[in-house]
């Protein structure tokens, strides 16, 4: 998944660092980093709510705290 905001993010940064940035551009890019850190976290959090933890035996050992946060995730769903 891409994150749209991104490349704005960056030509700030660039213009924030050459020539210094208004305080609308620093108010956006306030705003597309806080934008841009919860869709990095609904990427982690979805990847983790399907995660399992095999050990070499092939064994399920997930930790019983992520197994009860899947449970509700999918409970939520239905």
């Amino acid at each position: 998944m891409t994150i749209p905001s991104l490349n704005r993010i960056n030509e700030l940064s660039r213009k924030q660092k050459t020539e210094g940035l208004t305080q609308e551009e620093y108010a956006e890019q306030q705003q597309l980093r806080q934008e841009y850190l919860q869709a990095i976290r609904g990427q982690v959090l979805s990847t983790m709510s399907t995660l399992k933890v095999v050990d070499p035996n092939g064994d399920d050992v997930t930790p019983e705290k992520l197994k009860i946060t899947q449970k509700q995730n999918t409970s939520k769903l239905h």
